[in-house]
């Protein structure tokens, strides 16, 4: 077997490759090397190439060079703040480039199309309430329109043309080698420099965390014993208020770090709220549990310790990817 990971170089997508790598199957990442990737998050044993899957001839060069019989489709841009700001590269990365990855697919005759996309495609949803895998989509910002469009797409094809398919949605993810602009990393950074915390509206938005090593391995369990043209919801069973996570991450940031009780706390700053901010994201990931056998092996509270131990024990990187200087490695010794 030959497996294809697209955005094996981020958070997630490193994630899943550390835990494909001690199998036998020959491993090969493709990734465009944004600012939110980098090779440092890459096992040694995996193969690297440097492309835009929006770019249909890199993408068709890529499928000459290799033959891969299953993929796993995490390359995204997906932070929302950047897609209110603009659009365009979330429509070329997360649209145009699943399209181009499903039509080499079915060219090549693959075996299997893991697409890996995100709770926010169902909107927001009422106290009380989870997203359930047939739940209607109802998008509400430009990186949640552009992977629902992908979602459809991936249907798409695999209706129309035959290819066999499988969509996990996940819940927020935290942990090891996540960019640092999104909540728990940038927080982590933040109070380590003494930064302000930019908390939006009043911190009442409440989100479900999951942890990614947990996210990986149901991921796995999705590609091996998961039913063609199913869709998974993967979720944490884990629901947070942003103020009420941001206030707990501070207490233990200033254990950590020796400092008195109440000193990052007082670095939370209530700022503007974003336009079409959703109220609650929660999943419910029972049918994962009962078909599969998967669950959560840690806590929240468990896994944010571990996610804190790793970024204080590894600042090096920290520092490394907000400096931004590596892309111009990247570049070098990968194309342009």
């Amino acid at each position: 077997m030959t497996i294809l990971v697209t955005g094996g170089a981020g958070f997630i997508g490193s994630s899943l490759l550390r835990q494909l790598a001690p199998f036998k199957e020959r491993l090969v990442c493709v990734d465009k090397f944004t600012y939110a990737a980098s090779q440092d998050n890459v096992p040694d044993n995996v193969e690297l190439y440097m492309a835009d899957l929006a770019d249909e001839e890199a993408v068709r060069y890529l499928f000459e060079q290799e033959t891969f019989t299953d993929i796993f489709h995490l390359a995204a841009e997906s932070h929302v703040d950047n897609s209110i700001k603009d659009c365009k590269p979330f429509i070329e990365a997360n649209v145009i480039g699943t399209v181009n990855l499903l039509q080499l697919a079915l060219e090549k005759e693959v075996n299997r199309f893991m697409h890996i996309s995100t709770d926010e495609v169902y909107g927001s949803i009422e106290d009380g309430g989870y997203f359930v895998e047939t739940t209607s989509y109802d998008p509400k910002s430009p990186y949640s329109a552009s992977k629902a469009s992908s979602d459809h797409f991936v249907r798409a094809y695999g209706e129309t043309y035959g290819i066999p398919y499988f969509i996990t949605n996940c819940s927020n993810n935290y942990g090891q080698n996540q960019f640092p602009e999104k909540l728990i990393p940038l927080f982590i950074n933040n109070i380590i420099h003494n930064k302000p915390l930019p908390v939006y509206g009043d911190g009442n938005y409440t989100r479900d965390w999951l942890y990614v090593k947990d996210h990986a391995i149901a991921i796995d369990l999705v590609f091996h014993r998961g039913r063609n043209k199913e869709t998974y919801n993967i979720g944490g069973f884990n629901e947070w208020k942003n103020i009420d996570l941001v206030r707990l991450l501070c207490k233990k940031m200033d254990s950590k770090l020796g400092r008195p009780a109440g000193t990052s706390e007082s670095l939370i700053t209530y700022v503007k709220d974003r336009p079409g901010h959703d109220l609650r994201y929660a999943i419910d990931a029972s049918k994962i549990n009962k078909e599969l056998g998967w669950k959560p092996s840690v806590t929240f509270e468990e896994g944010l310790e571990k996610t804190i131990d790793w970024y204080l024990a590894n600042s090096d990187w920290l520092q490394h990817v907000t400096s931004g200087t590596y892309q111009e490695y990247y570049k070098n010794h990968y194309g342009s």
